[in-house]
């Protein structure tokens, strides 16, 4: 199946059930607390992209200049995030493989945002676009599973969390998840920045004009890998994607000292704590 053929036919994406409660909760007090709103949608990879996709919508007349669930709420009505809301809630049908627990991708993709949002900084990049980008840079690996079952497959040779399951895919398929990810960042109208560092996130410098961004949102899945995988100090070095970060004026003690990750949360099969975005 070719890319646009999975996007014309995608299948509806899970979000977390836990953060839809919160949230719907949330929502329907009297005076909804906006900031506790904004964290739980940023808890969350597939209502952040379809609030960010409602604010880039040509109505707003923003097309493609939302990056951040921040802006989209200071665009949206409440009533508006309350209907995705229940779509989200609506869609909750979603059947995961055994290689990969709906638990454990929201806990890696929360990890993989918090890092590229960390990195960002550090490199005085935009922080709220990297940090989507690292949030929702995996969604394509749920929609390759959800239509693909050469990806459950796949699972057998190359785990869903192994450094090498980009080129895998990009073997069998032609695409990786990353590039599936960017074509539905870009049919949801985000900005070009978002589109391109999910496009090369596997491979940086692929591009003519290098997208720092991309490099960052690199540097942020490897981190939030290594975690899943629970690599030791050895590992981690052997791994450790020096050329991108080389070329972004880091090295692997810069990188390891901006991770914020919550251990306590690391827990096989647990449930999300209290989003902290």
């Amino acid at each position: 199946m070719e890319l646009a053929d999975l996007l014309a036919h995608s299948q509806p994406l899970p979000s977390s059930p836990r953060v839809l409660a919160l949230l719907l909760n949330e929502l329907n007090q009297l005076r909804p607390d906006l900031r506790r709103v904004d964290q739980f949608i940023k808890a969350d990879p597939v209502l952040s992209l379809r609030v960010l996709q409602a604010a880039n919508a040509p109505f707003f007349e923003l097309c493609g200049q939302i990056n951040s669930v921040s802006q989209a709420l200071a665009l949206l009505r409440l009533e508006q995030v309350q209907s995705l809301v229940s779509q989200a809630i609506a869609q909750a049908s979603f059947k995961v493989s055994a290689g990969l627990s709906l638990v454990q991708f929201w806990i890696y993709s929360q990890d993989c945002a918090r890092v590229a949002r960390a990195l960002a900084g550090l490199l005085q990049q935009n922080q709220q676009a990297a940090y989507v980008a690292g949030l929702i840079h995996a969604l394509g690996e749920l929609a390759m599973r959800a239509a693909l079952p050469q990806a459950l497959a796949l699972d057998d040779s190359c785990p869903a969390f192994d450094f090498k399951r980009a080129r895998a895919e990009r073997q069998v398929f032609g695409f990786c998840y990353t590039e599936l990810s960017s074509a539905m960042a870009s049919q949801a109208r985000l900005p070009r920045i978002l589109c391109d560092a999910l496009a090369y996130a596997d491979a940086p410098f692929d591009n003519d004009a290098c997208e720092p961004l991309a490099g960052v949102l690199h540097l942020a899945q490897w981190r939030a890998r290594a975690n899943q995988l629970g690599l030791q100090q050895n590992a981690l070095t052997v791994t450790f994607p020096s050329l991108v970060a080389e070329m972004l004026g880091l090295d692997i003690d810069m990188v390891l000292q901006q991770d914020p990750i919550d251990w306590s949360r690391q827990v096989t099969g647990s449930m999300l704590a209290t989003p902290q975005p």
